[in-house]
């Protein structure tokens, strides 16, 4: 069956599929490599299932990423207050904005922050472990990697909890369709923050990126206003919000598994191939990133029109028996593991190394100092955000005081 015959409903409404979308995913795939569905908000779009597939189309050429490209009112209407940042553009703007700060996302320059990240992970746990409980996406994943992109990019501490409020009215609008005047709303006060903060920068700059974007857009007219705006809002967003969910998921999966739990404990040098597997096995971006042909393109005997919405399904592909033996089994120690959640090519995840780096000190640390961590409520019952961007809302644990 190389296609649905006609177009298939998410079930955002079933709790079920919230909890864990792969059962119907993995049905998906298993009947055919491209399907018509129905996203979030009645978006139209095609679903492609299959590793090879997906990345076969990653890098082809005839898949755009700029919205200009795409012929589906509704999607244009949904992203219309947003400014193109680099992951919405091609060659050759998308190589330039890139090359912009590609340096600051290095191995080396990102290694350089381990002891800061080390001390801001300890610190956190400093302040719940006499408790003998927590919730570690609101007392550590989450404030982990934003004071570590906030001071990475130059953003004042006392700043951080509008910019967090904002975004979580942009992502929270996804798990039942865009409430698009929220969502202009929520992004008019981001905007608005935004343009003062690169205003106090262009007034008394640091060693920040964010002030080495100003720099360059000042002196080498290589960034023009909305660029610069765009650039400076992706970092921070993006630049902590994958990372708060790989945290999140990795360590919900590991106390749901306790026997990879065992064995990670067991050889803590398993830690970096277990994040890997983290991110294939219930990666941040679910179900995948969005393309649009830009002339019509065949696949599996189906033809996609230019314009059309299509779907690298990278969640479900990382899923591929093809690809993976034993997929649908958690393996702290596998690996073959080139999974696709950091995407592929020329719009491989530019924070990749930082928040491997990240992923890998927060769980290290918290096995390591709360050594009979365990869910405080059954995995089935934890609550999931859904709509691009998968993650946890919550994440109670218990452990022994100290």
């Amino acid at each position: 069956m190389a296609t649905s015959r006609q177009p298939v409903l998410f079930p955002y409404d079933d709790p079920a599929f919230i909890a864990d979308p792969f059962p119907f995913l993995n049905t998906l795939r298993e009947a055919g490599p491209i399907h018509q569905v129905v996203l979030a908000g009645g978006m139209p779009a095609w679903l492609v299932t299959r590793y090879e597939d997906a990345l076969a189309l990653i890098s082809d050429p005839r898949m755009s990423s700029d919205i200009d490209d795409a012929t589906d009112p509704m999607l244009r209407a949904q992203l219309e207050p947003f400014p193109r940042d680099m992951l919405r553009r091609n060659p050759p703007d998308h190589t330039r904005l890139r090359r912009l700060v590609s340096k600051a996302f290095t191995a080396r320059r990102t290694a350089e922050l381990r002891p800061r990240i080390q001390k801001i992970a300890d610190q956190l746990l400093d302040a719940v472990t006499p408790l003998g409980r927590a919730d570690l996406i609101d007392d550590f994943a989450l404030p982990l990697p934003v004071t570590v992109i906030s001071e990475l990019l130059g953003v004042p501490a006392d700043d951080r909890d509008r910019f967090q409020a904002w975004t979580d009215v942009m992502l929270d609008q996804r798990d039942g369709g865009p409430d698009r005047e929220r969502l202009r709303e929520a992004w008019s006060h981001m905007r608005a923050y935004l343009e003062g903060l690169l205003a106090a920068k262009r007034a008394d700059p640091g060693e920040d990126l964010i002030s080495a974007l100003i720099t360059a857009h000042d002196d080498e007219q290589r960034l023009d206003g909305e660029e610069l705006l765009a650039m400076t809002f992706l970092l921070l967003v993006a630049g902590y919000i994958t990372t708060v969910n790989l945290i999140g998921s990795g360590m919900a999966h590991l106390l749901a598994h306790p026997d990879q739990l065992d064995l990670l404990r067991a050889d803590p040098e398993l830690l970096p191939a277990a994040v890997e597997e983290f991110l294939r096995y219930d990666g941040p971006v679910n179900p995948g990133m969005t393309r649009f042909p830009t002339e019509d393109i065949e696949l599996a005997g189906v033809r996609i029109p230019r314009g059309d919405t299509v779907v690298l399904a990278l969640a479900v592909a990382d899923r591929d028996p093809a690809r993976f033996p034993e997929p649908d089994r958690l393996d702290v120690s596998r690996t073959d593991n080139s999974h696709l959640a950091f995407g592929h090519g020329i719009h491989y995840c530019l924070g990749a190394p930082l928040a491997r780096l990240e992923g890998q000190i927060a769980i290290g640390t918290l096995l390591r100092r709360l050594p009979d961590i365990a869910l405080a409520e059954p995995a089935a019952r934890l609550q999931w955000h859904w709509g691009g961007l998968r993650g946890l809302k919550h994440l109670p644990v218990t452990f022994t005081p100290s």
